[in-house]
């Protein structure tokens, strides 16, 4: 069906006057804050470890591509002030259901926190791993439960974090990395770019990438998070708050956009020109520090050790080799961070399912319901998400990397339909002003053969071993 036949029609506002880009800043942060954990902390430098700097080239591919998907998320929500999970839904609701579906299964694995949790072990000299982390999910359900504006809550805690990050790899940079790690680091992105490394399987690869700066569901919920900024069109719609502690309000039209007029296409070029620069200095720029300084520490730490195993025990050795290396304040230093780190992402990964799925449930199955407001349904699929991600780790299905190498393949799979589905949204339902075309119309098409080519490399491998 025409989704003209089931849907409103757009209504038609000006644009609002632009935020400063200072005050802009927060969205890319949230986003970095939550995808600067599993990959940039455990993935990338365990690939690092056992592969060595090879791979270093398609971390920064990653990044390339991410950029280009997440600004065209921006885009639409920019121009509509409707989440890109809604607009798909207008063509068939079945998108929405699938990418509802795609998300809860990508984080109900509960890897962020169970990795969290195991490397607290390695902090405090012991404790179990399972409790720890069940009981860290309730106390991250209670604060996004009593936050009065939810958003606000996650941002604060992602920019701590992503500060506390930084500053341990401003030490390591001083302290740890030498000379020639650096140079071995240039060298391999530069001689060993298209090459995969000896014992990196597609699987490994394809969750690499999907946990690279963001991935999956995860990209989406920018759409969200600058709604709730209030970037653009997203200023007209109304902000997730605590059904308990905030104060709920009208939901109004789900879809907006604005006269094609000289005044609002200039302030839609300021607009569009500062969130890619928002986008560039926080989540691409972070993003490559990290995953960079991440990686060489690995390498200069563990690469050739025979005693890195397939799972979060190498940053145990890790921290071992730093306290041995620098002294036994850097061994805190990088266990707290990762921990922090870890649980961070955990707390922003609750909060992503909860977004996506209660926007799509309430603009399209429940948009007159008194009961299930947004708020209220945010609230059910976030305790929801922890029953079952607590149930998950109590039945015996505990170890931390295979949990995260399940969620980050399933990203990467998410990420290869959206893209597909992101093309169609912002070339046919936007306005021809603001659509996409031109070269980033072409980082698009390179997106989809991206990630299509590792998932169907994925899906070969796995077919070969039967």
């Amino acid at each position: 069906m025409n989704p003209s036949q089931t849907q409103a029609p757009a209504e038609t506002r000006d644009l609002p006057e632009p935020l400063s880009l200072r005050r802009m800043v927060g969205p890319g942060v949230v986003a970095v804050g939550i995808g600067m954990a599993a990959g940039e902390i455990i993935l990338w430098p365990y690939l690092t470890a056992i592969g060595g700097l090879g791979l270093l080239w398609l971390a920064f591919c990653t990044l390339a591509v991410q950029f280009v998907i997440n600004m065209e998320i921006e885009r639409y929500t920019l121009a509509t002030g409707q989440t890109v999970v809604a607009g798909f839904s207008r063509w068939w609701r079945g998108w929405g259901i699938i990418i509802c579906l795609a998300g809860a299964f990508q984080y109900v694995w509960p890897g962020w926190a169970t990795s969290g949790s195991t490397v607290l072990t390695y902090l405090v000299g012991g404790g179990d791993p399972v409790w720890i982390t069940v009981g860290t999910l309730v106390v991250i359900g209670v604060l996004l439960s009593v936050s009065k504006v939810v958003y606000n809550t996650v941002e604060r805690v992602e920019l701590v974090k992503v500060g506390l990050t930084i500053f341990f790899l401003i030490v390591v940079v001083i302290f740890v990395i030498s000379l020639g790690t650096w140079g071995d680091g240039a060298r391999a992105t530069v001689t060993e770019f298209g090459q995969i490394p000896d014992g990196i399987t597609f699987t490994l690869l394809l969750s690499a990438i999907g946990a690279a700066g963001a991935g999956g569901v995860h990209n989406l919920v920018l759409s969200n998070w600058i709604r709730d900024k209030r970037y653009g069109m997203g200023a007209h719609v109304p902000r997730l708050v605590s059904p308990i502690t905030g104060r709920e309000e009208a939901a109004g039209t789900d879809r907006y956009a604005f006269p094609a007029d000289e005044a609002n296409l200039a302030r839609w070029q300021v607009w569009w020109k500062r969130a890619n620069a928002e986008h560039l200095a926080t989540f691409v720029a972070v993003c490559f520090v990290t995953i960079t300084v991440m990686c060489l520490l690995a390498y200069q730490l563990l690469f050739g050790r025979d005693d890195v195993k397939n799972d979060t025990s190498f940053l145990r050795i890790e921290a071992d080799l730093l306290s041995a290396a620098v002294g036994g304040w850097l061994k805190v230093l990088f266990l707290a961070v990762a921990v922090v780190s870890l649980w961070a992402a955990a707390m922003g990964l609750l909060d992503i399912i909860g977004r996506v799925v209660s926007d799509f449930l309430r603009r399209t199955y429940l948009t007159a319901s008194a009961r299930w407001t947004e708020p209220r349904l945010y609230l059910t699929v976030v305790w929801a998400e922890i029953v079952l991600g607590s149930a998950i780790l109590l039945a015996g299905f505990s170890q931390p990397l295979g949990l995260l190498i399940v969620s980050t393949c399933a990203a990467s799979v998410v990420t290869l339909l959206y893209s597909i589905l992101l093309v169609r949204l912002n070339t046919r339902d936007l306005a021809a002003e603001v659509r996409l075309r031109g070269w980033r119309l072409g980082g698009m098409l390179v997106a989809i053969a991206f990630y299509g080519f590792f998932a169907v490399a994925m899906v070969v491998t796995q077919l070969q071993r039967l």
